[in-house]
């Protein structure tokens, strides 16, 4: 049987760590950047557990920047 995984993009420099969208996030896969910034100053979220990622796009529905794209990719 095939195994989804999600894989989660983040536009960093669009991003201004709200942190929606890991409070949203149901695998714990998404965290904040805590010793980079962007150029607008912000620590910025990024995937820190890729491998848990189910590719459920909760991230992306709550994010009010529209900073995040979640792809889903079939394993065999």
């Amino acid at each position: 049987m095939a195994k989804v995984q999600g894989a989660v993009v983040i536009n960093e420099e669009r991003c201004k760590g709200c942190n929606l969208c890991v409070m949203a996030c149901p695998a714990d896969v998404l965290a904040l950047q805590s010793k980079e910034v962007n150029n607008r100053g912000y620590h910025f979220a990024y995937m820190a557990n890729e491998q848990a990622c189910i590719g459920c796009s909760s991230c992306a529905v709550v994010c009010p920047d529209g900073c995040i794209e979640v792809y889903r990719v079939v394993i065999k």
